[in-house]
């Protein structure tokens, strides 16, 4: 019994440094939130892209949105986890502290949740994945599997979806929009935006100028 345990365990750590290393050239064909999304919706809209066709206002956008150190960390963002800490202690709305590292993990071998052994793993992915990967890959992973509306994954496909063209194209104003949703697109819809959601808007949008990518 333990030799089939221990040789189930040797097939699960082979797989998953095949699969890390796979990915650090090919963008995962699902995601777990993927088939989600796709039996929830009944629909999966995607369009995975390089990074070059992408353009550089959706990835100033998202950066300047979700994680303006990307850049400058190592995977995990101190300052940023203490003050979600902080406000979290307040007896506010949870607010999570996670980079674009740690989202892209999450995404990409995990699942969604809150549960310990969840964020363990991602903990590991995500040393990992800034290793083998570097920025350029995990930042273009995440801007393909992110899940960016209700059945929609991906910022080509949330270009489609909203604006009718390509990410390449869009302005300044609308990569913001599209940013603006995260993390929550489900609740958020560009087209129909709160105060809260302008409001954020016209931050993200300040918050682009100081966005170098490097």
């Amino acid at each position: 019994m333990w030799k089939k345990i221990k040789r189930l365990i040797y097939v699960i750590v082979i797989a998953n440094i095949l699969f890390i290393f796979w990915g650090k050239f090919f963008n995962p064909p699902f995601t777990i939130t993927q088939i989600g999304g796709l039996f929830e919706y009944g629909k999966l809209d995607r369009d995975y892209i390089s990074a070059e066709e992408m353009g550089a206002n959706v990835k100033k956008a998202v950066i300047a949105s979700e994680d303006q150190a990307f850049y400058a960390h190592s995977g995990f963002d101190y300052k940023a986890i203490e003050k979600a800490m902080a406000h979290n202690e307040k007896g506010n709305k949870l607010r999570g502290g996670s980079t674009i590292s740690q989202q892209t993990a999450k995404n990409i071998f995990l699942w969604q949740g809150r549960s310990w052994l969840r964020k363990g793993l991602e903990a590991v992915y995500t040393f990992i994945i800034e290793l083998v990967w570097g920025k350029d890959v995990i930042l273009e992973r995440y801007l393909n599997s992110i899940e960016m509306g209700r059945g929609v994954f991906g910022v080509e496909a949330a270009s489609q979806y909203y604006f009718n063209k390509n990410s390449k194209s869009l302005t300044k104003s609308e990569a913001a929009w599209i940013a603006t949703i995260l993390p929550n697109p489900k609740k958020y819809d560009p087209h129909n935006p709160t105060a809260y959601l302008r409001k954020k808007h016209s931050w993200i949008m300040r918050q682009m100028n100081n966005v170098s990518l490097k």
